[in-house]
């Protein structure tokens, strides 16, 4: 019976395996190499899609903030300018008032007294003078709590020196009645940092 000797056939049939396993992982390195390369790519083009994307964002962020300031400067502008002519609308309804209200003084005076120094803070008026007696100062008192444009009298000093002609000194307070309070009520107007004050020197009648 012949004998075969099947080595050889054995390892080439090994060798062929071999180089099949290796051609078939280079193969599939190659494609995992490209497949890597693909996603890199593809990653870095959506990282720079989303970097311009954040860069316009940013612009339009910048340009909406400087639109906000812009509008924030005419808002403050706008409500400047309204409280600049609320209190010229106010000034222009009161102006007539101060007449009224030196004449209406000149009215509540008592004969037989008079002023040395008038005080106006505001709507807030003092008074200071000379009377021949107190009962003129009641008086004067009388007549400001019965006038249009005078209110709350309040007497704060009065002094009556013997043996002087000047007869009795007197400081006194009144509040002025304001006639516009209707038209600007449900409309706060603008509050003045610091009241107006003026001074003035007021003389009716005579002293005996």
């Amino acid at each position: 019976m012949p004998r075969i000797n099947l080595l050889p056939w054995r390892e080439e049939q090994r060798r062929e395996r071999k180089l099949h396993f290796a051609i078939a992982l280079g193969g599939a390195t190659v494609v995992a190499i490209a497949f890597s390369f693909i996603a890199y790519l593809m990653l870095g083009s959506m990282v720079s899609s989303q970097e311009t994307r954040n860069q316009r964002l940013r612009m339009e962020i910048k340009r909406l903030d400087k639109q906000i300031e812009e509008i924030n400067s005419l808002e403050s502008s706008k409500q400047k300018f309204i409280a600049r002519m609320e209190i010229i609308e106010k000034l222009q309804r009161s102006r007539p008032e101060i007449v009224h209200v030196f004449d209406e003084i000149v009215r509540t005076l008592p004969d037989g007294t008079y002023l040395t120094n008038l005080t106006q803070t505001d709507r807030h008026l003092k008074f200071e003078g000379v009377a021949q007696s107190s009962t003129r100062v009641s008086a004067f008192m009388r007549n400001i709590e019965g006038s249009e444009w005078l209110k709350n009298a309040e007497l704060e000093v009065i002094e009556t020196k013997k043996g002087e002609a000047s007869g009795a000194t007197f400081k006194l307070s009144a509040d002025e009645v304001t006639h516009v309070e209707g038209a600007d009520e449900g409309r706060p107007g603008p509050k003045s940092s610091a009241p107006a004050k003026t001074t003035i020197m007021v003389r009716r009648g005579g002293a005996s």
